[in-house]
């Protein structure tokens, strides 16, 4: 349930909406990384699921490029 309304909610971003969230979960990642490598996060899940989130964010902006050509 939780991804089909994440999904749903990232359709419905604009591309500007979008770059923006893919530029701070970038952000977050890469803090969480470190923090988890300084002390273990307590659900190392976490960096797994931000990770997804990644990529769900970077393909609805890769499709939006296709789709445009």
């Amino acid at each position: 349930m939780k991804s089909s309304a994440q999904n749903k909610e990232i359709k419905e971003l604009t591309t500007a909406e979008l770059e923006e969230k893919l530029a701070a979960a970038r952000l977050e990642y890469t803090k969480m990384q470190i923090n988890h490598a300084i002390t273990p996060l307590e659900s190392p899940i976490q960096i797994r699921d931000k990770r997804k989130y990644i990529a769900k964010l970077m393909t609805e902006k890769r499709s939006r490029i296709n789709n445009a050509q």
